[in-house]
């Protein structure tokens, strides 16, 4: 059984910076892509970045452009969300999620297009 497993998050204030790791248990996502998912109370799991695995092709949510980054390790089972310039509506449970198949360009935007997903932990931005 697959499994990713996230570390990092916590407490910042504004303006702050965080970074999120999610580790695979095994390279099955070698070929496919993983991606970074939030969801604050009371609302839908929102898509934040993903990439894919043999291009190292990034894409991002508008909302996080130019603040939060996506990376990977060149052994392929970690990938990493940077996140700089925090706002208070930042304030979520970020979860990772990988997927075996590759993504096209600017696909793999919603939970439906990952077979796995992390535990979640909480990032909190205070103002």
């Amino acid at each position: 059984q697959v499994q990713l497993v996230q570390s990092g998050g916590g407490l910042v204030q504004a303006g702050g910076s965080l970074r999120l790791s999610c580790a695979a248990s095994e390279r099955t996502f070698s070929s496919g892509a993983m991606g970074w998912f939030r969801q604050a109370p009371g609302k839908e799991r929102e898509f934040v970045a993903r990439i894919r695995w043999n291009r190292n092709d990034t894409y991002y949510a508008d909302s996080v452009k130019g603040r939060f980054t996506i990376s990977r390790d060149n052994a392929q089972t970690t990938v990493y969300l940077q996140m700089n310039s925090l706002k208070p509506e930042d304030t979520a449970v970020y979860y990772c999620a990988a997927r075996v198949i590759d993504c096209a360009v600017y696909a793999c935007l919603l939970p439906g297009h990952y077979d796995y997903w992390g535990q979640g932990t909480q990032v909190t931005v205070s103002s």
